[in-house]
């Protein structure tokens, strides 16, 4: 009974604690969507026509999806995931499935939504991640996916701050 007693009264204290003066309204950068537009139009430029071209907001949600003549049905979902990937862990998808195949961080495959392929890059203000770009169905395979990425994000990289 005195650890149940603790534990409420330890809980009351917390929530009288927040909500005090350190409560507040959080203030998150995104990305619009002009920019996710900009961004994935000037990746499917400096890709190929045939790319699938996935733009993701801070949350993971698909901003937008662009799909070039001729891609491949699963070349979207594959798109997403890759970006999912760069967003949820603030790295390059390719750096991640580096880092993730082998040791005690394999278990991070198993995540839903997350692919340890290359082409996902994350879209980056300091150290905060704002969304995410990722493309599928590059005919340089996922090096080339990444330049084209990378080229998007580029773009708009003066606003970026």
């Amino acid at each position: 009974m005195s650890i149940r007693l603790g534990l409420v009264t330890g809980l009351a204290a917390l929530v009288a604690a927040s909500s005090s003066a350190g409560a507040q309204v959080l203030s998150e950068k995104n990305i619009s969507i002009k920019m996710a537009l900009l961004i994935a139009e000037t990746a499917l430029t400096q890709c190929t026509p045939r790319v699938s071209v996935a733009v993701l907001d801070r949350a993971g949600r698909l901003r937008v999806f662009l799909q070039g003549d001729g891609a491949s049905p699963h070349n979207l979902e594959l798109a997403r995931r890759k970006a999912y990937t760069a967003l949820t862990f603030r790295r390059t998808s390719a750096d991640w499935a580096k880092r993730t195949a082998e040791g005690d961080v394999t278990g991070q495959r198993s995540l839903a939504d997350v692919i340890p392929l290359g082409g996902g890059v994350p879209i980056m203000i300091g150290e905060e991640a704002i969304g995410s770009i990722g493309l599928s169905g590059a005919p340089g395979g996922q090096p080339m996916e990444e330049a084209c990425a990378k080229a998007g994000i580029a773009k708009v990289q003066d606003q970026l701050r």
